[in-house]
């Protein structure tokens, strides 16, 4: 389970804003967020299992973010960070690279992705509602599709907002996303998950003896192009792992 809040084309100074949590079993080896020595364009954590991610940007100015759609599983699919290596490292623009996904979509249990650049954002699930291409505007995404109000969701949005009346300080942002308030029970979505699984990630910072987030994520991006990647990593339990922070200058 996971969660993005990102404002795009708001704010002049800072055309990108994004702050996402990556929730995953304590025991899937990662490795934190890096420039890739196999592609050093890329800049961004990797799943050490099947070497896609889960957010990653590149030095042209590209990214995407993965979230997963909450349903049981099929261990025989494709593993879902691989769309994201696949557009990170490749040469193709959002749109035409979801466009070629759709047909191969149920390949890979449900996702929710969210490709941009440097002018535009797209958004694409496998679970409904087809490609979109994002107006400017603040939207948050968890574990059904864009925008579905989920408390959590529903409450970073707002917390997002209030934040950026003062500029996108990245250690407010990171707060942001450590927040451990979870949803009363008559607010819980109903996903087809037990109850109390439901509840343990009904926050935005999730904690359990095997499974948690796993890395907190800020990518901010200025107009001309300065670029900062910030993630605070965090262990079993949710103690705090290594903190790494990357910036670069968009090179078109």
């Amino acid at each position: 389970m996971c969660v993005i809040f990102f404002s795009f084309g708001e704010y002049p100074e800072y055309p990108l804003i994004l702050a996402a949590n990556r929730d995953e079993f304590y025991r899937r080896a990662t490795r934190p967020a890096a420039v890739w020595q196999d592609a050093p364009n890329i800049l961004g954590g990797r799943d050490e299992e099947q070497g896609g991610t889960w957010l990653g940007a590149t030095r042209d100015g590209r990214w995407g973010a993965i979230t997963n759609f909450r349903e049981k599983p099929d261990p025989d699919k494709q593993s879902r960070g691989l769309i994201l290596s696949g557009f990170l490292s490749g040469v193709d623009q959002p749109g035409p690279y979801l466009r070629s996904l759709e047909s191969e979509a149920q390949k890979y249990n449900g996702f929710n992705v969210l490709l941009g650049t440097t002018s535009e954002v797209f958004y694409y699930s496998n679970r409904g509602g087809g490609l979109r291409k994002l107006s400017p505007g603040l939207y948050g995404l968890s574990n059904a599709v864009l925008d579905t109000p989920w408390p959590k969701v529903e409450a970073g949005k707002e917390e997002l907002r209030r934040a950026l009346e003062t500029g996108p300080d990245t250690d407010r942002l990171l707060g942001l996303l450590a927040d451990e308030t979870k949803a009363p029970d008559d607010q819980l979505p109903q996903t087809g998950i037990p109850v109390e699984f439901e509840r343990l990630v009904s926050s935005r910072f999730i904690r359990s003896p095997i499974y948690g987030t796993r890395a907190s994520t800020v990518l901010v991006r200025r107009a001309d192009g300065h670029t900062v990647l910030e993630e605070q990593s965090f262990l079993v339990g949710g103690q705090p792992g290594p903190r790494v922070h990357l910036e670069w200058d968009i090179v078109v």
